[in-house]
């Protein structure tokens, strides 16, 4: 009898750890799956070794899998603490900000890398983190396509040393794949995907943590949510009123009782045209002004607006954000957006303290 992973943890989001209301594989709490012709064993990550549920999860695990694959099969569960090894992980990290959009094709990545590329010339620790797991793009966008992370021992552990280039700290599943393979996982495995990229990192001292997220609402968002500290999230949108319209999916699913994380504001990327040969003209293609009145009517801080020019996709495509460059207008808009970003997040942990 094959006893896949995939059968596995499809078997095993059954299994319920209720203090957080879901499954143990949407909350990444399954690791170090390993299995034969008759047996599995695995990790599960409680956030402390004294959870009273951990024995009704650990039979929970045993008799749900032995009902997919037989009761022949020997399941051998141990309970590891979560809790130390993020906070080892995540110890020198002050601020997680999450770059979300309530849909594809608005750019969000390339506010996420600028803003992050921005946040570090102003002299920030700033690390890039690629949680767009489906559709990584921090290696192109940075010139790195063919470069793979270092690893270093850490308390006779294997850890992953991020990419470093332009004063940022870069990790993306896409330095551990072939560009040319499409990922066909499923959620469970993303989330574990995303969960190694956090836990088995040597990230140091971090004063920005920028989250690249997948467009949408789903797993990743979900395990970010329960499993980690997140300091707030970006909502990145176009002037379009149909991806104006998923911005409020977006900020609903951030403000829900089970994610719980806090609006830094709503960022209009596109918001209109500037040629090169006419740096005063603004064009509005995709309309004016509406992004800001939504934000306004979802009560969340309007960040700015991004204008479209040709430089910033040359420069995404060169592995050069064009944050860095002096020359250009629109790196003053990434320049004002990192500023906001640092205002916000000294505003809630002043509000947090008292």
């Amino acid at each position: 009898m094959s006893l896949s992973k995939e059968k596995a943890y499809e078997a095993l989001k059954d299994v319920i750890y209720f203090p957080k209301r879901e499954n143990i594989i949407a909350l990444g709490m399954v690791q170090n799956f390993k299995s034969d012709d008759n047996n599995i064993a695995f990790d599960i990550r409680f956030p402390n070794l004294n959870d009273p549920g951990i024995k009704m999860v650990i039979e929970s695990c045993s008799s749900t899998l032995k009902k997919e694959f037989g009761n022949d099969i020997q399941v051998s569960v141990n309970p590891v603490a979560a809790e130390d090894e993020i906070q080892d992980a995540l110890a020198g990290v002050k601020h997680i900000i999450a770059v979300a959009s309530g849909k594809g094709g608005v750019g969000k990545s390339t506010v996420a890398a600028n803003l992050a590329t921005a946040l570090a010339k102003k002299g920030h620790k700033v690390a890039l983190l690629d949680a767009d797991i489906y559709g990584p793009s921090v290696p192109i966008m940075f010139g790195l396509e063919k470069e793979r992370p270092l690893a270093t021992e850490v308390n006779g552990k294997t850890k992953v040393l991020p990419i470093e280039k332009h004063g940022l700290k870069l990790l993306s599943i896409g330095f551990f794949v072939d560009p040319e393979q499409a990922l066909v996982w499923r959620g469970p495995m993303a989330s574990s995907a995303l969960n190694q990229l956090f836990n088995d990192a040597v990230w140091e001292d971090i004063d920005f943590m920028i989250l690249d997220l997948p467009p949408g609402t789903g797993d990743i968002h979900l395990t970010l949510s329960q499993s980690y500290n997140i300091t707030g999230a970006i909502v990145v949108t176009t002037p379009q009123e149909v991806a104006i319209a998923d911005v409020k999916k977006a900020v609903t699913m951030f403000s829900h009782e089970k994610t719980n994380i806090p609006i830094l504001g709503v960022i209009e990327n596109m918001s209109y045209f500037t040629p090169a040969e006419l740096p005063d003209n603004k064009y509005y293609i995709f309309g004016k002004g509406r992004t800001e009145e939504f934000a306004q009517e979802l009560k969340v801080p309007f960040l700015g607006k991004i204008p479209m020019v040709a430089g910033i996709a040359e420069s995404g495509d060169c592995g050069n954000p064009i944050a860095l460059s002096e020359e250009e207008p629109v790196t003053k808009a990434f320049e004002k957006l990192a500023d906001g970003i640092v205002k916000q997040t000294r505003f809630l942990s002043n509000f947090k303290s008292n």
